[in-house]
């Protein structure tokens, strides 16, 4: 959520649009270009990453099935949130094609590599 909260400052929204509201996030997001979704990416990733890092690096076994399924957790939020708001198709498919299992495996194997 840091990086949601931060991302307004280092990459202004664009003129008239209100990103504070879903409604305003609905009807601002045809407004939005490529660089605006560098963040929402970025948090939905770096999340799951360390979810499922937390998650191997706790468990006392199958540290990989419990980060993947920290990843299917995050995928299925991720896809609730493809339902709900009206992001371009080539986000969507970045976002629950790279943001969830594939960061939850990388979080898996980084804990292995801690232990």
């Amino acid at each position: 959520m840091a990086l949601i909260l931060v991302s307004g400052k280092v990459i202004p929204p664009p003129a008239g649009a209100d990103l504070t509201t879903m409604e305003g996030l609905r009807s601002s997001m045809r407004l939005l270009e490529p660089k605006h979704f560098l963040f929402p990416f970025l948090a939905h990733a770096l999340g799951t990453l360390s979810g499922a890092f937390a998650a191997a690096a706790l468990a006392a076994s199958r540290k990989t099935a419990l980060a993947l399924l920290i990843g299917l957790l995050f995928l299925a939020g991720g896809a609730m949130s493809v339902s709900m708001l009206p992001a371009p198709m080539w986000f969507n498919i970045v976002d629950l094609a790279g943001a969830y299992l594939p960061m939850a495996w990388i979080g898996a194997r980084l804990a292995a590599r801690k232990s």
